[in-house]
């Protein structure tokens, strides 16, 4: 009886997951141009970011992050073949590109790995989350973030 209430309950999150993006069916969505800094074509998560992943954005299945080395963490949660989602890939690109010593942007496909949506608590996609240095959440916005409205979220938060 339990084993069915938990299949039952991680069924309805990944369905609430997918229909949260685009109204297309699934069947439908397009392969999507793969952001700059892409997972390994092994399909292994890439390690962690170090000096070189500046200015880039972190697309991985990685949770333990380092929120240390910069002033605000971006995170995605989307996936790929989402059109509200790819519509956010050039804009995380440019936030990396112009915030590169201050802002670390991180993407996690949750269409290919559900974890980093429940680690987040996430229900429709995209969502984004911004955690400050200590990993703590300072600010969460579901659906197309417009870059301005991050740029003037980065700069209540210390960022310019």
């Amino acid at each position: 009886m339990t084993r069915n209430c938990i299949v039952l309950s991680a069924s309805a999150f990944v369905l609430t997951l997918a229909a949260g993006c685009g109204n297309e069916p699934r069947a439908d969505r397009g392969l999507s141009v793969p952001l700059a800094a892409a997972a390994d074509p092994s399909g292994q998560a890439k390690p962690a970011p170090g000096a070189s992943d500046y200015g880039k954005v972190l697309v991985t299945t990685r949770l333990d992050i380092d929120f240390s080395k910069h002033l605000v963490t971006f995170i995605e949660l989307g996936a790929d073949r989402c059109i509200p989602c790819k519509q956010m890939q050039p804009i995380m690109k440019e936030i990396a590109e112009a915030y590169s010593d201050r802002v670390q942007v991180v993407f996690y496909d949750v269409w290919k790995d559900p974890e980093p949506a429940r680690k987040y608590g996430i229900q429709l996609i995209p969502t984004q989350v911004f955690l400050d240095q200590k990993g703590k959440e300072i600010f969460r916005h579901v659906g197309l973030f417009p870059k301005e409205e991050i740029v003037e979220l980065l700069k209540k938060h210390g960022v310019h």
